[in-house]
């Protein structure tokens, strides 16, 4: 399994979190005050920078107001990938 930070799956959940902190109308600064931390925390895992563990992830949902199961929903059919012999 590979673990970098530029897997199509990061990008795409870091795409959508974008998406949804737009659709919101917050900008960085405004979302990281919700989740009270600093704006650096948003931009640097926006930008692929760092990763979001699932309690950040949770977190980030709800201030976003967005369910976090609709969000993985739309990341699982990227996993859907078959398995190659041997692996």
């Amino acid at each position: 399994m590979q673990k970098s930070l530029r897997t199509p799956r990061q990008i795409l959940l870091q795409s959508l979190l974008v998406e949804a902190r737009k659709a919101k109308r917050l900008t960085q600064a405004e979302l990281a005050e919700t989740l009270n931390k600093p704006q650096s925390f948003v931009a640097k895992y926006e930008n692929g920078e760092r990763r979001i563990d699932v309690v950040e992830f949770v977190d980030i949902t709800a201030a976003l107001g967005v369910s976090a199961a609709d969000l993985l929903a739309r990341i699982e059919p990227a996993i859907a990938q078959p398995r190659q012999v041997g692996d």
